[in-house]
């Protein structure tokens, strides 16, 4: 196949998404990209690979002849929009995000919403770096066995922020149809005859991870598998349902969409958003936090299933 260059937007065209979520899969390492000076570029064939293996891809290395790329490269979805009063941009990968930023463009015509699909840490990160305007987050804490709140003091130091909580989610194990391995909790990281389906660093499944693994006294380098990573819940799933690995960490629901999947679950996590409290004063995110609260809002993700509202809206720390 000869190769054909084509710009973001054009393989946004061709893939039915949109811009920004090209330049997602772009840093995320999913679909190589080189510059042709200050322009992006991305083959066609490897276009048709991702399409055809799904799987994740590294950005050329300069030895290749194509620059190699860094984050800053790449036009983020601040840089295109201008973060301000027109636009917000919310961080997080669970889909009620996207019912969140659909309401936010159906009460607030005049505001466009943009979602960037990162982990946690890397979404506080960008709100640290005002690069997004709200960030969900599930970091765990093993020394504490708390969420958030230490996380969010950390990677935004000495900036007041709200934590207000979207849902609880079961986090727990994939394991194949049957449980052949007979995997029932923790304690099963220990054994050396399994295959493990690991997510990406800066998300809260591998933060959650990495704690258990230092409660339990276990390293790194005793997992088979550590070092292969998929970068969705919906992924993980996946490889494991093909046998890619005997189990893999995630949450409730996507268990339910997976044929060949059985879920043990193992621990509640709280899945809460973040966002600077200066930023409460703007009428915008007055309107967002209403939006939260809504019976409207509270049904849409009822229908859905497979998420605990108990606490959806409510304040759970200022820091």
């Amino acid at each position: 196949m000869n190769s054909t260059s084509l710009t973001p937007l054009e393989v946004a065209e061709l893939l039915k998404i949109t811009k920004n979520t090209v330049y997602e899969l772009i840093k995320r390492g999913e679909l190589p990209a080189y510059k042709v000076g200050r322009k992006l570029r991305i083959d066609k064939e490897d276009i048709d690979n991702y399409i055809k293996s799904q799987k994740s891809s590294s950005i050329s290395s300069p030895d290749t002849q194509q620059q190699e790329i860094t984050l800053n490269d790449i036009p983020s979805e601040k840089n295109e929009t201008k973060l301000d009063d027109k636009s917000i941009i919310i961080c997080g990968q669970d889909m009620i995000l996207d019912i969140l930023s659909r309401n936010i463009e159906s009460s607030l015509p005049s505001i466009k919403s943009y979602r960037s699909y990162m982990g946690s840490y890397n979404g506080l990160y960008n709100l640290y770096n005002n690069k997004a305007s709200i960030a969900s987050s599930h970091l765990w804490d093993w020394e504490t066995s708390e969420y958030n709140i230490d996380f969010v003091k950390k990677l935004l130091p000495g900036i007041p922020c709200t934590i207000i909580n979207l849902t609880y989610r079961t986090q727990g194990f994939y394991v194949q149809k049957g449980n052949p391995k007979n995997i029932n909790g923790w304690e099963d990281l220990k054994r050396d005859d399994l295959s493990y389906v690991n997510r990406e660093i800066g998300c809260g499944v591998r933060v959650l991870l990495d704690g258990k693994l230092r409660e339990l006294n276990i390293s790194s380098n005793e997992i088979n598998g550590y070092n292969y990573e998929e970068n969705s819940h919906l992924a993980v799933a996946s490889a494991v349902a093909r046998g890619k690995g005997d189990f893999g960490i995630g949450i409730e629901k996507v268990a339910k969409q997976i044929d060949n999947i059985d879920f043990i679950p193992l621990q509640k996590e709280r899945y809460d958003l973040v966002i600077k409290t200066n930023d409460l004063e703007n009428p915008i995110y007055k309107q967002i936090l209403n939006i939260i609260n809504s019976d409207t809002f509270k049904d849409e993700l009822e229908g859905l299933g497979g998420y605990d509202l108990k606490d959806t809206g409510k304040i759970i720390a200022e820091t």
